[in-house]
């Protein structure tokens, strides 16, 4: 038994000035830049959401613009195992999440807990 649920959107974006790309999602989305917050740092800017809602992450990336989603669990393992019976399949393995690709082509991660009050809101799953 494991749980899950939406974590975080994560917008990579391909460009040299981060905080610029921050600053713009930060005004879109009416989230101020989180400057104090562990995650912002090097290529990362964290945006301030309340506990209750998924992380926003500004991400410097080496690939095409896109935005894509973390699935944070309490066991990554059976979490992957259950996305690949679905038809996601395994893009890579890190030392702390997995990247994942879905049957419809989008890549997602599956990471470990990472927004306070887990399980709230997650789904169990046998």
């Amino acid at each position: 038994m494991h749980h899950s649920r939406l974590c975080a959107l994560l917008v990579d974006c391909l460009v040299s000035d981060i905080d610029e790309a921050a600053r713009f999602w930060a005004a879109a989305l009416g989230r101020p830049v989180d400057p104090e917050h562990p995650g912002t740092r090097g290529d990362y800017r964290m945006l301030d959401t309340p506990p209750d809602e998924p992380i926003v992450q500004i991400q410097r990336v080496s690939h095409e613009s896109r935005v894509h989603l973390d699935i944070e669990t309490d066991n990554i393992p059976a979490e992957v195992a259950r996305l690949e019976a679905l038809g996601a399949t395994v893009v890579e393995r890190l030392e702390r999440w997995v990247v994942m690709q879905a049957p419809t082509g989008q890549r997602f991660c599956v990471v470990r807990v990472q927004r306070p009050g887990f399980p709230k809101n997650a789904t169990q799953w046998d």
